[in-house]
């Protein structure tokens, strides 16, 4: 089973404010490569060619926190989510 096979069971509650954010875009507009946009499970983070930006989509995040360490300039604020929203493991 794919890797997006497996994270479409589980389900979310969303919470309209984000817990994680991008501190200083002009920092990932000189950002070399970008982990970010490829170390992140579930592909949270995605490089706008257009508008030279990083786009988030918090809504999808499975917690795993590996995207704080992928940012070699510390650039993204990550907390877990408010109690009650966040995703929920189908398997616990």
């Amino acid at each position: 089973m794919r890797l997006e096979d497996k994270l479409f069971l589980n389900r979310y509650q969303t919470d309209k404010h984000p817990h994680l954010r991008i501190k200083d875009r002009e920092v990932c507009r000189h950002c070399e490569g970008k982990p970010c946009t490829f170390i992140c499970p579930a592909r949270v983070y995605v490089w706008n060619e257009r508008e030279e930006r990083i786009e988030t989509a918090y809504e999808g995040c499975v917690e795993c926190g590996t995207c704080r360490y992928g940012c070699a300039h510390d650039n993204i604020d990550w907390r877990n989510p408010r109690g009650g929203f966040g995703i929920l493991y189908k398997y616990g």
